[in-house]
């Protein structure tokens, strides 16, 4: 359960002519790969949301230290991706490091995880795309427009055919993937960089103040709903001060949750040793930065107690007498979760591809398109079982097991470059982490306080489905694995 596969021989399976993906993508490319999934729903609507109920205008701050967050976790990630240039990312750097069962575990796990993140941001692009239909006098059946508009049966059709395009676009190749990704982030750049721009003109300082408001006692749930922090040690968040930053770093984590998809093209990569780091890294710091201004100026347009929670950069240009503004924000916010949406399945298509090419998973879906050298098959598998989830899917509690499955591969990845260090110290690494292992320990600290901040209820959901994958585990992975078969051999 805990042979580890060598990296040489992780390397030498990317060599074989059926299962090998073809390598196209630069570092530009893995730049905007990051920052087209990191820049999503979060920068237009988790802003509003903290301000006003969390942190005030020192939201700016709570960006801040969600970022600190991703980027231990990113330098980590960035060790890993170039020494191990191979699809799968965590799952691929766990089985290198940590053994096969941890590294089914973190596979298992972030199936779930960009399945769900693919078919909720679906989701939510169709409430944005009806919107904007709703401007110009179109308006979408209410039986074709999902069970949270319908009144009875609701099938979300905007949702469904957006995941089945993005499907044929995964297949037909990684650079035409990145060809129409950098002309979607190029358009949501410049909405940013227009709300920024234009709203630099409306704040007013005494918006400000106070910039870390009073702390509050956090209303928090109980049982099951309550964060499990409070429940295991009687911790009480609050609302405001300097606690409420970081409460509301573990809300605003949301906006960040992607730059690892990065990681899975790295066997796509043509030097993955030099472009990997620099894809990972530079991805994540643009978007702190944009994250941070959006977040200055939206909380000095208006006062953080007034702001809208459901469109607050729309909500504040309308306040200020200026909608036009909040037509481009919307149409923004919809061609950027264009890119969040393809690049999830992307990320959820390559991990499943590495697990069928282990034997962890039917081999059959290791095989690679002969002509566009794609992994054809579990792409049109799980887009289309994606794109069906979607078109039934409401946007609830789900979202946060995206959360928790992020948190806990950040984990395993620092834990792995801690005991990859200590087993091969032997191995050339084209960038290397700084300060291990007191880097990685800080990383798995931060990202376990995030994970505890989560409600209980989504640790018992977690739970429930890594129980799942143990026991797939042991009644087909364990038996099928190639390492097992190499070993009776």
């Amino acid at each position: 359960m805990f042979r580890t596969k060598t990296v040489e021989q992780s390397i030498r399976d990317t060599e074989e002519p059926e299962h090998a993906l073809k390598k196209s993508l630069s570092a530009l490319d893995l730049t905007v790969f990051g920052v087209g999934v990191i820049i999503g729903t979060g920068i237009f609507v988790l802003t509003g949301k903290v301000a006003k109920e969390t942190a005030g205008p020192a939201t700016a701050l709570a960006f801040v230290a969600a970022g600190i967050v991703c980027a231990l976790a990113a330098l980590c990630y960035a060790e890993f991706a170039s020494t191990v240039p191979v699809a799968g990312s965590a799952y691929t750097f766990a089985y290198a490091s940590l053994g096969e069962l941890v590294a089914w575990i973190i596979g298992w796990d972030l199936v779930l995880e960009f399945a769900l993140g693919t078919a909720v941001v679906a989701v939510g692009w169709s409430g944005y795309v009806r919107s904007l239909m709703d401007n110009v006098g179109w308006t979408m059946p209410e039986a074709l427009s999902g069970p949270d508009v319908a009144d009875g049966f609701g099938f979300d059709i905007l949702a469904f055919a957006l995941v089945l395009i993005l499907t044929v676009i995964l297949v037909l190749g990684m650079k035409l993937s990145a060809r129409v990704t950098t002309v979607v982030v190029a358009i949501k750049l410049a909405v940013v960089g227009i709300v920024i721009v234009a709203g630099l003109f409306f704040i007013k300082s005494a918006n400000y103040s106070p910039f870390i408001p009073e702390a509050q006692p956090q209303e928090s749930g109980s049982g099951l709903d309550a964060p499990l922090v409070q429940l295991m040690f009687g911790y009480e968040p609050t609302n405001f001060g300097i606690m409420g930053i970081f409460t509301a770093a573990s809300v605003v984590f949301f906006a960040f949750i992607g730059f690892d998809v990065v990681a899975t093209a790295a066997e796509e990569t043509k030097v993955p040793q030099r472009d990997m780091p620099r894809g990972i890294l530079a991805s994540l710091l643009i978007c702190t930065v944009l994250y941070v201004a959006v977040s200055l100026v939206v909380t000095g347009m208006q006062h953080y107690s007034e702001l809208s929670v459901s469109a607050p950069l729309a909500d504040a240009f309308k306040a200020v007498g200026h909608p036009f503004y909040a037509g481009v924000i919307s149409f923004g916010a919809a061609v950027g979760l264009t890119t969040v949406c393809m690049i999830l399945l992307l990320g959820q298509t390559r991990v499943f591809f590495a697990m069928s090419r282990d034997g962890l998973l039917p081999r059959f879906f290791s095989v690679t398109h002969p002509r566009f050298g794609t992994p054809y098959r579990p792409t049109i598998l799980l887009g289309g079982i994606i794109a069906i989830v979607a078109g039934f899917t409401s946007i609830n509690e789900l979202a946060t097991l995206v959360n928790i499955g992020t948190l806990f591969a950040f984990v395993v990845v620092a834990l792995g470059v801690i005991v990859l260090r200590r087993t091969r110290p032997d191995l050339h690494r084209a960038f290397r982490t700084p300060w291990v292992p007191v880097l990685p320990i800080v990383s798995v600290a931060a990202s376990v306080w995030l994970m505890l901040n989560l409600p209980a209820e989504t640790w018992l959901r977690f739970a429930i489905w890594m129980a799942i994958g143990v026991a797939v585990y042991f009644l087909y992975g364990r038996r099928n694995s190639r390492m097992q078969k190499d070993q009776v051999s």
